[in-house]
């Protein structure tokens, strides 16, 4: 494609991103690209577009030589990865907004580039409107990049703000989100972290070369977190947040999880609230750099998918530099965490896998406690996500270094504590 060529597009989906998607269009005719036809699954349902713009055929779009991008913003996973595919060996460029997908089909999806020689760009399926994947692309380099930390779901984010601002319950929170469109009527990919595992999966790629099915990385949801805890939050000046943190360790692997956290109110993710996201990039000489904007809704998704459009008239694409041209991390599973859990009852509990515990409070119904656990105690069980259980990070609970571990537990030893 040249530079400033017309951009005549197959759009797949005309939902909430796909309508959107087509009334920005219609408000920027410098950007030269129009949608030639829109592939949907419900031809019956009313929508403010003419008619003869619609089709149920996906192959109408797929094999016209007249359509050189195809913009694929489906909810169907398994779907959206025939129409990137086919798309791509047709030697049409793709913008995807799908981050199951992406995040299921990351090796294929890599492959295909490479063989196709198209570009597949997906700013949409991250952060909504935050341009996070081009800065990670072209901006930080990967010996330099120590950290990013995230809030990715504005479901959740809403829930927790409400669960905090308002005193809401969770159920009640939840309610209030599905009622406003802020989560689905099944709200389960996001509530219990499988919309922000997927985006956290695609942005490892893009942030430290890691190829990963989100299976593999560590995350939990929001889903057990009491009214209890977020008056604990409070007692101690502090917010939770569902975080999705990746930081470099001494050994140069990558420790990658997403799971509630306690965060400090001077923290830049303290200020993101409602369906916001926000997202904390930590480099070496560039200190930390904050990017905050709408993570859900029409026109806010939309924007990312116009700006990936637009970057195609400059033939760009993903280079994946920390992949192809520096040596890929890897995934770290040899670290500790600093950790509160909250339960009905101990005999849930297993304190026999803590390093110490630091604090805990039983006299009360709902009891809590303050310990450090390895890695491992989290992805090889799941006690920490049953029987009314709330586990939430601390402000800082990477803990790297075997000797304060060993120094730590030692002196607590001699306390007398553990």
């Amino acid at each position: 494609m040249e530079a400033h060529k017309q951009l005549t597009i197959g759009l797949f989906g005309f939902g909430t991103v796909g309508e959107g998607l087509y009334k920005i269009l219609q408000q920027t005719p410098s950007l030269k690209a129009s949608i030639r036809k829109v592939c949907i699954k419900h031809p019956g349902k009313k929508r403010e577009a003419p008619a003869e713009l619609f089709t149920t055929d996906r192959d109408v779009l797929l094999n016209d030589e007249n359509i050189n991008v195809i913009v694929e913003v489906i909810d169907d996973a398994n779907a959206a990865f025939e129409i990137v595919s086919k798309a791509l060996k047709n030697g049409k460029a793709v913008v995807s907004a799908s981050k199951k997908m992406i995040a299921e089909h990351l090796p294929e999806i890599l492959k295909l580039q490479q063989e196709t020689d198209q570009p597949f760009l997906c700013e949409a399926a991250a952060c909504a409107s935050i341009p996070v994947i081009r800065n990670l692309e072209e901006y930080y380099d990967n010996d330099l990049l120590h950290s990013i930390r995230a809030i990715v779901n504005g479901s959740t984010n809403f829930i927790l703000t409400k669960m905090f601002e308002d005193k809401l319950d969770f159920q009640s929170a939840l309610l209030l989100a599905q009622q406003l469109g802020f989560a689905e009527s099944n709200p389960k990919l996001d509530v219990e972290g499988y919309d922000a595992v997927n985006k956290w999966s695609i942005l490892l790629n893009h942030a430290y070369g890691i190829v990963e099915h989100p299976d593999h990385i560590l995350f939990s949801g929001i889903q057990n977190i009491q009214l209890s805890d977020a008056l604990v939050a409070r007692e101690k000046h502090l917010d939770i947040k569902l975080v999705a943190q990746a930081k470099k360790l001494n050994n140069g692997e990558v420790a990658a999880y997403v799971l509630p956290q306690f965060v400090k109110h001077d923290d830049p993710l303290s200020f993101v609230k409602n369906e916001y996201n926000g997202v904390v990039i930590e480099s070496g000489f560039a200190d930390k750099q904050f990017f905050y904007g709408k993570g859900a809704g029409s026109f806010p998704t939309a924007s990312a998918v116009l700006s990936d459009i637009a970057a195609l008239r400059y033939h760009y694409r993903y280079e994946y530099k920390k992949l192809y041209h520096h040596r890929p991390h890897v995934l770290a599973n040899d670290y500790y965490l600093k950790v509160y859990v909250s339960f009905d009852d101990w005999k849930f509990i297993p304190r026999d896998k803590f390093e110490w515990i630091e604090e805990w409070h039983a006299e009360a119904e709902r009891k809590y406690l303050i310990g450090v656990l390895h890695c491992r105690h989290l992805t090889g069980s799941s006690w920490w996500k049953e029987n009314n259980t709330s586990l939430i990070l601390t402000p800082d609970p990477l803990i790297d270094n075997l000797d304060i571990i060993k120094l730590k537990k030692r002196s607590l030893e001699l306390a007398g504590v553990v």
